[in-house]
């Protein structure tokens, strides 16, 4: 992250401060003049520009004062190729790229600008954005760039909502149990019967830091091996001034709150003699600072997120970035209010490029209820975040202060949240000693159940794994439904905009079947009034395509259930990909264009999902293309032309449409023709 700054100017002589102090009068007058002047354009451009700039960009910078804005460019990074990737590392690593290769190639010019007119900036590269201290002609200049997509405010709020108040705790669980309440009523007790724990899944905290030197903690610290510690790629601290007991900048991971040694906690945390506080014991974590004392900030949330996406160490910076370090899943119970400032998009393209690099975002709903269409913060309004809401724990009922959707904020109407868990009297880890711990409430306290959830449901089900648009379906169709009208129209229903999908049930998530098969894959042909399949085997030699319509190739997937969605990349071979996959029933079909001869091409099938929410990981077909081999043995030779001749004029039918080469419904002397001119073309 790069990072400049206004150059300073000595003490002078009393006289030269008093023309000094003359001319920064004059200067500001006219700043002001200027100012005013642009905040009544006079021109279509002026205007075009004024509308990109923030309302809270504008009001806090009136009478010439500098604040701090994000530069929101225009040309954002194309994300799409990552849906493709098999791997964790490879999606990680293709958003890394493509965002850092984005951003270098667009911010020169704005970063000339930013160092010419002394302007302190920085750079951020999980949003194609820079972080600038400026005043209002500053911001209108940049505006006036087409570049420049939008100038949106940099404010100081509140991350944590006031209501989540702490309430000291005993040191042990109340008797007999050591399994705290609202873990138990998820049913995760059950699951670790069954032998899953969390285990291979890492967690990270987006919050106010965590004490990793708690009992609770530590053992599942990723930067503690039992004797040493290494924080770096396991920490990062974004607040760069103040911080509170922790200071700023903190090399070793710090809470200067309660809060996020507390949500952390719930997530992961046992000290393994008796206090039994987190969903996912045997899972790993690690985390990032990005409030300080509770008071968060745009480029501070997304200065985490980038960490999350490549951790760096602790003294380096960005261009040090390792996605293979990556968590698997963050907890974010934190929020950026509109109400203070925070535009609706900002962060949205940040969490987007996490889910993009399989990194489930979990975030809390918010503390705004009993009123609908409550859920207006970032990052709980998106679309790409799984939002959760808060339950009474230990009831099915909604705690008054979960806040309900629908999302009016950006004009969506989109159902929030997704999912429920318990959110009250919620007892974790605090940050005031190794072995205290404190009750609190909110949808802070519920959200890391869920991330906790997650994190078990990957290491019993390895398939779903950092595919969250795999994993959502499968909590969200498990979870107890819990019918409401409350902010729907129409009689009660589920899902809604209360308790979203309902309360997670994450024993039923891991025992669900989870999967679906690939029954049968094969080219399919229409000759005639009838189409005909050439066999793609699964496994073994691929079937051989011998017809050629013009390089055009139709691909059929029949799967063990009705399926809904998916993604499919040609991944061997050359052609194009015509279109999006067609869903029918347990069909996928997938057209193909431009596909050369004598050559074997491998589709490879993703993410693709059930009516009922199964997913199958990832499958690859193969098919060899070569046009006049009739008999399917690699190799074009006088035996095709033959077994061609010898059925011209004869109706097509399943025992010879391989003939009908040239796909037009019958079989002639320009089929023999065709396999005559390919003799002698082979595979290997």
């Amino acid at each position: 992250m790069e990072t400049h700054s206004r150059s300073k100017v000595g003490p002078l002589r009393r006289i030269t401060g008093l023309v000094s102090l003359a001319a920064a009068v004059v200067a500001g007058l006219g700043a002001v003049i200027s100012s005013r002047a642009v905040n009544q354009p006079s021109s279509p451009e002026q205007a075009a520009a004024l509308r990109k700039i923030a309302p809270w960009v504008i009001q806090d910078t009136a009478d010439g004062k500098q604040v701090e804005f994000m530069i929101i460019l225009t040309d954002q990074a194309d994300l799409s190729g990552a849906a493709v990737m098999q791997t964790k590392v490879a999606k990680g690593r293709f958003v890394r790229d493509t965002l850092w290769n984005k951003s270098q190639a667009t911010q020169k010019s704005i970063l000339k600008w930013l160092d010419e007119h002394q302007l302190e900036h920085r750079s951020f590269y999980i949003v194609n954005a820079i972080w600038v201290k400026g005043r209002y002609e500053d911001a209108f200049a940049l505006a006036s760039r087409s570049d420049v997509a939008r100038v949106e405010g940099n404010p100081q709020v509140r991350g944590i909502p006031d209501n989540e108040q702490a309430v000291p705790a005993p040191s042990q669980p109340s008797a007999p149990d050591t399994v705290e309440p609202g873990i138990s009523y998820t049913h995760a007790p059950s699951v670790w019967a069954e032998g899953f724990f969390g285990q291979g899944i890492v967690v990270a905290s987006a919050d106010t830091g965590f004490r990793w030197t708690h009992n609770a903690i530590k053992p599942h610290y990723r930067g503690w091996d039992g004797v040493t510690a290494d924080h770096d790629f396991n920490w990062h601290d974004s607040i760069h001034n103040g911080g509170g007991i922790c200071g700023h900048d903190s090399p070793v991971p710090c809470d200067d709150s309660f809060h996020g040694s507390h949500t952390l906690g719930t997530a992961i945390g046992d000290d393994n003699v008796g206090n039994q506080i987190g969903m996912a014991p045997q899972a790993q974590c690690m985390g990032c600072r990005n409030m300080n004392v509770g008071v968060g900030a745009p480029a501070a949330y997304l200065e985490c997120m980038e960490f999350f996406l490549a951790p760096y160490p602790v003294s380096g910076d960005p261009t040090q970035g390792d996605p293979s370090k990556a968590p698997d899943v963050t907890i974010n119970s934190w929020g950026c209010p509109t109400s203070q400032g925070c535009s609706a998009n900002t962060l949205q393209a940040g969490v987007e490029a996490q889910r993009a690099a399989g990194i489930i975002m979990v975030v809390a709903a918010g503390g705004a209820g009993p009123s609908c269409s409550t859920v207006t913060d970032p990052p709980s309004l998106y679309d790409a975040s799984y939002t959760v809401g808060a339950l009474n724990t230990g009831t099915d009922t909604i705690a008054s202060f979960s806040s309900r959707g629908p999302v009016t904020v950006d004009g969506s109407m989109r159902l929030k949240p997704d999912i429920c868990a318990p959110g009250t009297n919620t007892r974790s880890a605090s940050n005031s000693s190794d072995n205290a711990y404190i009750f609190v409430s909110g949808t802070s306290m519920a959200t890391p159940h869920i991330a906790g959830a997650v994190a078990l449901l990957w290491s019993a089900h390895p398939e779903l794994k950092n595919n969250p648009d795999a994993t959502e379906p499968v909590l969200n169709g498990t979870a107890v439904p819990i019918l409401s009208n409350t902010c729907d129209s129409g009689s009660p229903k589920t899902p809604n905009n209360t308790f979203g999908n309902g309360r997670v049930d994450i024993l039923a998530a891991v025992d669900s079947e989870a999967t679906i098969s690939l029954n049968s894959a094969a080219s399919v042909k229409t000759q005639g009034s009838t189409s005909f399949p050439v066999s793609l085997p699964l496994a073994g030699e691929p079937g051989v395509e011998c017809r050629n319509s013009g390089d055009r190739h139709t691909l059929v997937f029949t799967f063990s259930d009705n399926v809904v969605s998916g993604m499919a990349a040609l991944t061997l071979g050359t052609g194009q990909i015509q279109g999006r996959p067609v869903f029918s029933g347990t069909t996928m079909t997938v057209n193909l264009a431009r596909v050369g001869d004598v050559q074997k091409i491998t589709m490879t099938l993703t993410n693709v999902m059930s009516s009922g929410g199964q997913l199958l990981g990832s499958a690859a077909v193969s098919m060899n293309v070569l046009v006049g081999d009739v008999d399917a043995n690699k190799t074009v030779e006088q035996t095709d032309v033959t077994l061609t001749r010898n059925q011209v004029g004869m109706p097509i039918g399943a025992s010879n449409f391989r003939e009908d080469v040239r796909v037009d419904g019958k079989i002639n002397a320009n089929d023999v023709r065709s396999v005559r001119n390919a003799l002698g073309h082979n595979l290997p």
